[in-house]
């Protein structure tokens, strides 16, 4: 530690609460330099006592509220901090992406996991239940899985951390189920590969869960709508010329209705998560999800018995 009278006259080598105690870390909005027991973790760097007294002031009554609910009652994290189960998803996916490339196997494994609701009706013999969720390792193309993969990665570090793994993979689960049930309904007997139905999951509970918190989501709306939208908007630049909408539409090859299946999906789980954090609501909150995923499973019933 230096002890040169220049470094001990310079007020900012020195805590400016304790004059006594030396530092170098900064305060992020006054730029002051504070010691250990002065300064409060933010999202990037510290706060100092009186910033971070300024900054609750400037809250909204529904931040202040949001703040002391999720404070009082915290929700299990990743102890480490890492996105591991996002991650684990990323390289099974990409397993399953490097295993198709195998001559003689890619095709192979895309009729396995790909989902078609004629494999959900009984009445035609083949009952191969899996797809609903394995449909979310398959991708048409590179592009196509990473593009994906790389939604997964921005969402997750962020929002997994916050629920924990467990509750991260049940929503990223019952995602990929709900967008194969709203194909199912949708638009059944139509081929569809992807995980976007469970990526959508996941945009639907962080825009839930923001809410909740009282941030803002203007930004995370606005990012679900243009994705929600895109297909529709080339499907009307295509029709300009033949004036056939539905057609174009189709044609594009992006299932609109896997999205939606899954944003609705991620925002009943995000209120469901958002509602029941208190662990003496970890029954409620268990029974909540097993109660959604059979109302999911039952919808299945409607194109069965339409083919009847």
């Amino acid at each position: 530690m230096s002890t040169t009278d220049e470094f001990r006259r310079n007020s900012d080598n020195f805590c400016y609460r304790h004059p006594d105690r030396q530092s170098f870390v900064l305060c992020q909005r006054c730029m002051r330099t504070v010691c250990s027991e002065c300064r409060t973790p933010a999202a990037v760097g510290v706060i100092c006592p009186e910033c971070m007294a300024q900054q609750r002031a400037a809250q909204t009554p529904s931040q202040k509220k949001a703040e002391r609910r999720w404070a009082s009652r915290p929700m299990s994290v990743v102890s480490s901090g890492r996105p591991t189960m996002t991650l684990g998803i990323i390289a099974v996916t990409g397993l399953v992406y490097i295993i198709g490339l195998i001559p003689g196997v890619g095709g192979v494994l895309s009729d396995l996991l790909a989902f078609n609701s004629f494999f959900l009706l009984p009445q035609a013999g083949l009952l191969q239940p899996w797809r609903l969720l394995t449909v979310a390792l398959v991708h048409g193309s590179f592009l196509h899985m990473a593009l994906n993969m790389l939604a997964l990665w921005f969402i997750g570090r962020s929002l997994e951390p916050l629920l924990g793994r467990a509750r991260f993979l049940i929503l990223y689960l019952l995602g990929a189920l709900g967008g194969s049930v709203a194909v199912a309904l949708l638009a059944p007997g139509v081929w569809t590969v992807g995980a976007s139905g469970a990526i959508f999951a996941l945009f639907g509970a962080l825009l839930v869960i923001g809410r909740h918190l009282g941030a803002d989501i203007r930004v995370i709306a606005i990012l679900i709508g243009i994705n929600f939208a895109w297909p529709f908007v080339l499907a009307g630049i295509n029709a300009i010329g033949s004036g056939d909408f539905a057609s174009s539409l189709s044609a594009i090859g992006i299932s609109w209705q896997a999205h939606l299946g899954g944003l609705v999906t991620g925002a009943v789980v995000g209120v469901i998560y958002s509602r029941t954090r208190a662990q003496r609501q970890r029954g409620l909150q268990i029974g909540l999800l097993v109660a959604f995923t059979v109302v999911l499973i039952a919808l299945l019933a409607i194109p069965a018995v339409a083919y009847l």
